[in-house]
């Protein structure tokens, strides 16, 4: 076994080496000495690989979290200060909103820290240390193995592994694999729980140009928002107590206002999310041809929905404004990916490569035993998969995903339903009950019926046109006869008779359930739907789907030895998986069509130009045009105007948003938020000429924060670099 992964780490090193010749890839911190530390330093870059990575020693990776699970944030003050992108922070913004505190509309700034705002249920997370721990994980595993038994040793070791690591330390450990299987790290966590709202902008500086820029260069988004992580007193993660201090870090950033130029080296170190640069052409035809059409179709209508509701009152863009930012971020991404493969050639590239590399494989009778049905099953398994991923995707859009909303709520009585009829104890009904109503406060806080109602019409008539009969869950097809396809007949009824469309009406519904009355809940309209399309996907949907990827992830693994055999002058790095990574590049404007160059950043002008007070996304904050007008911009300009976005080609992704962007000293000159819409497809295949990272200019954010916020008390504990 060890001769079999010493061959597995040999060959990494071999296919890794040409990526030195490329700004593509996303590379695992503990590498970069080994792989890429040269090449970096031959761009500019004046630190060591110690700098970045170290256990010995504070460094970068000490600065960096995991922001909530889904984005990354940096600290950058001795205090436990921390910036991530405004909408990584949106949630938390919003929770704390109301029409008498507009936080979203109006901004927050925390003027002392006893002002600070505490997050319930938000974490941070710290790595520690990796290591490579693919000998211990693949220990006892053989070729003889089925599937099955070969992942439950799997199991087994990264269990024993997870334990070692973690036992009696107060960290987290976890084991993930890489390479599509072919290699397994470790990472020991600190997860600290106290994490408080320190300041925001206005959403009209910190979303400026809303969904209309998503995803679009050139950007004047203020696209960020400030944290504090706290800890006990011996800096230490603790929940939520007054009695908690700042928390003093290991490293934090210093922070550059020294400007740069096109050219210049930039790293983002953070947290990306996933990638599937290495899949077949079967795969890219789903994803381009199959499933991305429909759910564009279903989104554009709920976003439409959801942006007259938000324009006609100020309590519902509360409520909506984060809904239809989650849905649009993804809808407007596969516009652009789609267009992205169509313009690539992504699918025919991935054809022409299948072709050579199944010639190749024919040319040797060992290579046609070991590799020879790899192609073929994937055309088979990608056939079926087609038809279970949307059914499944497009299922979970209409009634769990900001769909019918009072539907997908009415699920959460489920559990409750059961306990009730499998005649649970008092005590843990009761406590049920008291969960499910703080559930039910959280629901319509953000809730608005009439809303809900046309979001209901909307994707119970599409879910109708667009799954074929046999594919819809048995609640709806009886409902769609019941009013023969038109759900407008029947939506007020339904409306009225649901107890999930009205907070008083579902509390008391809660309180009185008992055994006794159970069966009320199966007169509930939006209860039988909600538990129908449950049943249906975990029934009829999900078993043969997870077999399906099963058998995908198994080819996965012979996939990918395969085209490193055959494809050696290829750069291989990892997929993204939610790993610290390592991407790095330069400062680089792009063609982004014929005759239309783009510069690589944007200024203060660009926002005033863009200024129109009738549309919501653009209407600039008077404060921030008196500042304008005055030329009031301090030490934070470049060639006499404020600087406020610029673009890399540092390969990121969804997760990466809030990392920070490093220049060649280690210090921090933004925080990356986006992708240009030309590149998006850099999930599945990078395009060197157009794939642009879109970062926060830092001297923006610190320009905000002392001369609109009037906070320049917080750029008092910073390390600023002039």
């Amino acid at each position: 076994m060890k001769s079999k992964i010493l061959i597995i780490t040999l060959l990494l090193v071999i296919v890794m080496t040409p990526a030195m010749k490329a700004d593509e890839g996303m590379w695992i911190p503990l590498l970069i000495e080994k792989y890429n530390i040269k090449l970096m330093q031959e761009k500019g870059f004046k630190l060591s690989a110690d700098d970045i990575y170290s256990v010995n020693k504070a460094c970068m990776k000490d600065a960096i979290v995991q922001f909530g699970g889904g984005c990354t944030g940096e600290v950058i003050s001795p205090d436990g200060l921390m910036i991530t992108n405004h909408h990584c922070g949106y949630g938390q913004i919003q929770k704390h909103s109301s029409l008498e505190h507009d936080y979203l509309r109006n901004g927050f700034w925390a003027m002392s820290r006893e002002k600070e705002l505490p997050n319930q249920g938000l974490t941070v997370t710290f790595l520690k240390r990796m290591e490579d721990v693919t000998e211990a994980v693949l220990k006892g595993v053989t070729a003889e193995m089925s599937d099955s038994t070969r992942e439950k040793l799997i199991d087994i070791n990264i269990t024993g592994i997870r334990k070692k690591a973690s036992e009696g330390t107060g960290f987290s450990a976890s084991v993930r694999p890489f390479f599509m299987g072919k290699q397994y790290f470790l990472f020991v966590n600190e997860i600290f729980r106290d994490i408080r709202l320190v300041g925001a902008p206005p959403s009209s500086i910190g979303k400026f140009g809303g969904e209309t820029d998503n995803w679009i260069w050139p950007r004047h988004t203020g696209d960020f928002s400030l944290f504090r992580i706290y800890a006990n007193k011996e800096n230490k993660p603790a929940e939520y107590s007054k009695d908690n201090v700042p928390y003093k870090p290991a490293y934090h950033f210093p922070i550059s206002v020294k400007g740069f130029k096109e050219g210049d080296f930039t790293m983002v170190f953070g947290y990306p999310g996933t990638t599937s640069e290495y899949v077949p052409s079967y795969h890219v035809d789903m994803v381009k041809n199959y499933l991305n059409p429909k759910m564009i179709v279903i989104r554009t209508k709920k976003i439409e929905i959801m942006e007259t509701a938000i324009n006609s009152d100020p309590l519902i863009r509360i409520q909506y404004s984060g809904k239809k930012t989650g849905i649009a971020n993804s809808w407007k991404k596969w516009i652009g990916e789609s267009q992205g493969l169509e313009k690539m050639g992504t699918i025919d590239k991935k054809k022409a490569f299948e072709d050579r590399l199944t010639s190749w494989i024919n040319e040797d009778k060992e290579r046609i035993t070991r590799y020879g049905n790899i192609l073929p099953e994937y055309r088979e398994l990608y056939k079926k998969l087609n038809v279970y991923s949307l059914v499944n995707s497009y299922t979970n859009e209409v009634f769990f995903t900001s769909g019918a909303e009072a539907v997908g709520f009415a699920r959460y009585l489920k559990p409750l339903s059961d306990l009730i009829k499998n005649k649970g104890g008092e005590d843990e009904i009761n406590v049920m009950k008291i969960n499910l109503i703080e559930t039910g406060n959280s629901f319509f806080r953000n809730y608005n019926q009439a809303t809900d109602k046309k979001l209901f019409l909307a994707v119970m008539s599409l879910y109708g046109e667009n799954i074929d009969h046999d594919w819809q869950a048995p609640e709806y097809i009886k409902l769609r006869s019941s009013c023969k396809g038109d759900f407008s007949k029947i939506a007020d009824k339904l409306y009225e008779k649901t107890v999930f469309a009205d907070e008083e009406k579902f509390e008391t519904f809660v309180k009185s359930l008992n055994a006794s009355n159970i069966t009320r809940l199966n007169k509930d309209p939006f209860y039988l739907l909600a538990v129908s399309a449950g049943e249906f996907l975990t029934t009829n949907v999900r078993p043969e789907l997870n077999s399906i990827n099963n058998e995908i992830l198994r080819l996965n693994k012979n996939y990918m030895t395969v085209q490193m055999e055959f494809d050696k002058e290829r750069v291989f790095y990892p997929d993204a998986n939610s790993t610290l990574r390592v991407s790095y590049g330069t400062v680089k404007g792009y063609l982004s069509k014929d005759a239309i160059w783009f510069s690589c950043y944007s200024t203060l002008k660009g926002i005033m130009e863009k200024n129109n007070p009738d549309i919501f996304d653009y209407d600039v904050p008077d404060k921030l045009k008196d500042l304008y007008q005055k030329k009031d911009f301090g030490r934070y300009t470049q060639n006499g105007e404020v600087p406020v976005c610029f673009i890399g080609n540092n390969h990121t992704t969804g997760g990466n948003s809030g990392s920070p962007v490093i220049n060649a000293y280690g210090q921090l000159i933004g925080v990356n938020f986006d992708r240009a819409w030309e590149g998006v497809a850099s999930d599945i295949a990078y395009n060197p000429e157009q794939s642009r990272n879109i970062s926060l200019d830092i001297r923006y954010a610190l320009f905000i924060i002392d001369k609109f916020a009037g906070a320049g008390y917080l750029l008092k504990e910073m390390t600023i670099v002039e």
